[in-house]
């Protein structure tokens, strides 16, 4: 892990303000490890420049309190919202990582490239691109 830290995967003003334990599990840690080691490490040497973490490792309590979904690849451990400080910024790393052909799992483009979703599996990286 270069380019990321636990702490900073696991980092939510959400939980801090409502007193929610986001502490990953041992699980989501080797989760979060590989989703580093396989995807955001790669992608930020070959961007260049620093990306930053909007959401990464989510508890259930926290998933639950910024309205995501039950089956969110976040409480594993496996996904994180990446922004790179702009829209035309997000659609260079969006593109980036569909030419980079690293094993993710998806690559969502949130409300016109206002962040990234990207997501990697230890058991399945069906290299999905789209947009919500």
């Amino acid at each position: 892990m270069k380019h990321f830290t636990i702490a900073e995967l696991s980092a939510s003003a959400t939980a801090q303000c409502r007193g929610i334990d986001n502490t990953p599990t041992a699980e989501a840690v080797e989760n979060l490890t590989l989703l580093v080691e396989n995807v955001l490490d790669p992608l930020r040497e070959a961007f260049g420049s620093r990306i930053l973490i909007n959401s990464g490792y989510r508890c259930p309590a926290l998933n639950k309190a910024v309205g995501g979904t039950t089956k969110s690849q976040h409480i594993s451990g496996e996904a994180a919202d990446i922004t790179a400080g702009s829209k035309s910024a997000n659609r260079r790393l969006f593109n980036l990582l569909r030419s980079l052909r690293l094993p993710v799992d998806q690559v969502i483009d949130e409300h016109d490239f206002s962040w990234i979703h990207v997501s990697h599996s230890r058991v399945r990286n069906r290299m999905m691109f789209f947009s919500a």
